[in-house]
């Protein structure tokens, strides 16, 4: 078999790891895939810049497209990031162009996925994507291959690394969300602007993904509903652990009888359980699926090597391609025959809830607090008062409820507030239940 030649566009930490690794396993690569790999041509911002290899060997070209629709490759290999142009110019004219594309880019891949798909289902050519969700997870190959033949319930799961890493130290350590974002950022593991992260929308991208592989439909990251962990203090963090649970940033993707019900959220999850003790920048995905029943995957969610360890793995998968014989479609099944995002409304979400209430310290107060409650039918598993009234006449009060409705809480807590009863806004966290 003649090499399989490779386009790379994109050279910084992703890009550089993956020809570095591609070029000292270059002899093993091609005993695996039965030809060998050989990047031809590559495209950056900074040419000038030292990225600790020799550029030389490598046909350097300057504008994404031009790389993209070479005759000196067969494959487009998309490290840009971003989900408009250059990155969606090049993999669309790529694919026009008859070659094959892999991409680490969730963000292009939650925008514009679906058209890219048939774009690529259209010429006969691959869009493989492992690296945009999870990292070094094989989680896409497991979900559009291996679970084939199983009708998924429910996917979940710790997506963020930031997040995730942020909540770990500021439990074991007490520390403040401000004082961790802080860390995490000097160490490298937050972005100089970390909303991308600490609002969710990263999760929310990688979840729209998971979704449109678990459940047949279009990818639709703007029906998801999003809460970050900017809100979450040491007193939650705090509280959750004395009540049994630990607090996880999540992506919840579940089928239900009127839609998919997707949403990134921070979640209370059972101390003890499998993804409770998911800590640092580690991601986890869990799969309900009516045949293997609960399948969970954890690994490196982020960084160089595993990053491009993923995107080898989606190269390696097109060189052991042949003629009249692909890896299937990019999102599972034929784009045309993805169904449209039905998405539940939150309000329908059963599960229980911790409530971090302030209130206004006085005789009554908890029984006021009890009966509107009792109107929504909501019923409490536990009540604690964390520490004596305070000055202020203020005493903050922690509730746990048992299953009920999202609107039901949020009828209460407006009632709550109507009587006079509470300072300020409510806390409120949802219990994750885990099968």
């Amino acid at each position: 078999m003649p090499p399989l030649r490779l386009g790379i566009a994109g050279l910084g930490t992703v890009g550089a790891s993956l020809i570095k690794g591609l070029n000292s396993q270059a002899e093993m690569l091609a005993d695996r895939c039965g030809r060998e790999l050989l990047v031809t041509a590559i495209n950056a911002r900074d040419r000038g810049r030292d990225r600790g290899f020799d550029l030389s060997p490598y046909s350097w070209i300057d504008d994404p497209i031009s790389l993209a629709t070479s005759d000196d490759i067969d494959v487009y290999v998309e490290l840009m990031g971003g989900e408009d142009d250059p990155a969606y110019s090049s993999v669309k004219a790529a694919l026009a162009a008859g070659k094959h594309v892999v991409t680490a880019n969730k963000a292009l891949l939650a925008k514009h996925g679906v058209e890219l798909a048939e774009i690529a289902e259209s010429n006969g050519v691959l869009l493989n994507y492992e690296a945009a969700v999870a990292g070094g997870i094989p989680i896409i190959k497991v979900m559009r291959e291996s679970l084939t033949a199983n009708c998924v319930s429910r996917v979940f799961g710790i997506l963020n690394g930031t997040c995730n890493y942020i909540l770990t130290r500021m439990e074991a350590e007490g520390m403040s969300f401000e004082e961790c974002l802080a860390d995490a950022q000097r160490l490298g593991y937050a972005e100089a602007d970390p909303t991308f992260d600490i609002e969710g929308n990263d999760t929310a991208h990688k979840l729209a993904i998971l979704t449109s592989l678990a459940f047949g439909t279009k990818i639709a990251p703007d029906a998801i509903y999003l809460e970050g962990i900017t809100a979450i203090t040491t007193e939650d963090i705090a509280a959750a652990k004395e009540l049994g649970y630990r607090i996880k940033l999540l992506g919840v993707a579940t089928r239900t009888d009127s839609g998919v019900e997707s949403r990134v959220h921070p979640a209370m999850v059972p101390l003890g359980s499998a993804i409770a003790e998911i800590g640092g920048v580690t991601n986890a995905v869990t799969i309900e699926a009516d045949m293997v029943g609960s399948l969970m995957m954890s690994g490196p969610g982020a960084g160089g090597e595993a990053t491009a360890s993923a995107v080898a793995g989606d190269i390696c998968d097109i060189a052991k391609s042949r003629p009249g014989y692909q890896h299937g479609p990019a999102l599972g099944q034929p784009a045309a025959t993805l169904l449209p995002h039905t998405q539940a409304a939150m309000q329908a979400h059963e599960g229980g809830y911790f409530l971090r209430l302030q209130v206004v310290d006085k005789p009554g107060t908890m029984a006021s607090i009890a009966t509107r409650m009792a109107e929504q039918d909501i019923s409490l598993e536990s009540i604690v008062q964390r520490r004596a009234r305070g000055e202020d006449g203020q005493a903050p009060i922690i509730l746990i409820t048992h299953e009920c409705s999202e609107q039901e809480i949020r009828d209460a807590l407006t009632a709550i507030k109507g009587d006079g009863r509470l300072v300020g806004e409510a806390q409120m966290i949802r219990i994750e239940k885990l099968s």
